[in-house]
């Protein structure tokens, strides 16, 4: 067993398990995901809208089988190799949001696609879609009897240049070419606005997806005159999904750190009114290693224990007020008292909200899921180190 998941089992059941757990620590608060869980399939369900939760944020077989059981129509997956890990752990539907182009990959694909009930995934490019063709009709032929065609999607570039096809005359083209094909099924189109969902007004948020959302609809016009309506039209985000909701061209929703929360989101008026949606259920725990300055303390944890590219963690509890992590370097994080007066002793554990949950699950083996006080149990990351 993996010691990260391993070190801490005798103290599961156990209340005040928190304050013995070796630092830094990835933790979770089941009650609150659960919550986060439950209030983002009810706004879909009331709305009309599939929801499809992305596990690039949690990667876990565990949180994905909640999400399921709240009635989300599925999973994505950003990378093949994450849809691998989360289809042995049963989950049955899954769309990967990037193109897979690889030769290896490829077969991989075809191989996934036969052992789940749903496998969906992206194209962008005409070469990308005669590549999946030719070995999923090979597969068939190697079997010897008729199989499923595989799914697929018309990527769309919101103007990132990331992924995407960058007109709708190339979305057409593509569609075309898909459907020509008897080894794949055209399904619809994603469109995902990575670049708004961190916009922290709402407003501006709002003026910008509404942009994107009439040149979405154009594509989706221009592939109806054609006779091709998307039955998916896929996106969102937890930044965009209560606009995304009121404009109601989206019918599928990619939602994912809603789950969690990280102190991205919370830098965001996510609802425009100022009303927090969701709870935050995902903590680092550090502990003090060192405090020989008053105003300033040490921490064990550092870029190996929170993704930086999302700025600082907040601190939340084990220190003054207003206090602020500032990263030390790999191992440590430095962290401040506004007014440099308050003195840490060694040991002393400090909370810190993740500044960006996704990339910080994948630094760790496990989550440690309590109840209160009680360590409830310890969850595998199972997707984690997925990138192909």
């Amino acid at each position: 067993m993996n010691d990260d998941l391993g070190l801490h089992r005798a103290l599961i059941g156990v209340a005040g398990a928190r304050e013995q757990l070796n630092t830094p620590v990835l933790v979770l608060d089941r009650a609150a995901l659960d919550r986060n869980i439950a209030s983002m399939a009810a706004y879909a369900r009331a709305r009309g809208v599939a929801l499809r939760p992305h596990a690039k944020t949690h990667k876990s077989v565990e949180i994905a089988r909640r999400q399921l059981a709240a009635g989300a129509a599925g999973v994505c997956c950003a990378k093949l190799g994450e849809a691998e890990a989360l289809a042995d752990g049963g989950i049955g539907s899954i769309l990967v949001t990037s193109p897979v182009v690889s030769v290896p990959a490829i077969r991989r694909l075809v191989a996934l696609a036969a052992r789940i009930d749903e496998l969906i995934v992206v194209v962008d490019h005409p070469d990308n879609v005669a590549a999946l063709a030719a070995a999923a009709a090979a597969a068939s032929a190697a079997l010897a009897a008729s199989v499923r065609p595989l799914d697929v999607l018309i990527d769309i570039d919101p103007g990132i240049r990331r992924t995407g096809v960058a007109s709708a005359a190339a979305a057409l083209e593509l569609a075309e070419r898909v459907r020509a094909l008897p080894a794949l099924r055209y399904r619809g189109v994603q469109m995902y606005c990575g670049l708004q969902q961190h916009i922290a007004s709402f407003e501006e948020r709002a003026a910008s997806i509404g942009e994107r959302t009439q040149y979405l609809q154009s594509i989706l016009a221009l592939l109806a005159e054609h006779g091709m309506p998307p039955a998916i039209v896929t996106g969102s985000g937890t930044g965009t999904h209560r606009i995304d909701a009121a404009l109601s061209v989206l019918n599928e929703w990619q939602v994912g750190s809603y789950a969690f929360m990280d102190r991205q989101y919370f830098d965001c008026d996510l609802s425009g009114d100022g009303t927090t949606l969701f709870e935050c259920a995902l903590f680092v725990d550090a502990r003090v290693v060192s405090a020989n300055t008053p105003g300033m303390a040490t921490l064990d944890a550092g870029f190996k224990t929170l993704a930086a590219d999302g700025g600082p963690p907040r601190v939340v509890s084990g220190a003054p007020d207003g206090s602020a992590y500032h990263f030390m370097g790999d191992e440590h994080g430095l962290i401040v008292d506004p007014a440099l007066k308050h003195v840490w002793r060694i040991g002393e554990l400090v909370r810190l909200v993740t500044p960006h949950c996704d990339p910080t699950v994948n630094l760790y083996d496990g989550y440690h899921v309590f109840a209160g006080d009680v360590l409830e149990d310890i969850w595998p990351v199972s997707a984690r180190g997925r990138s192909r």
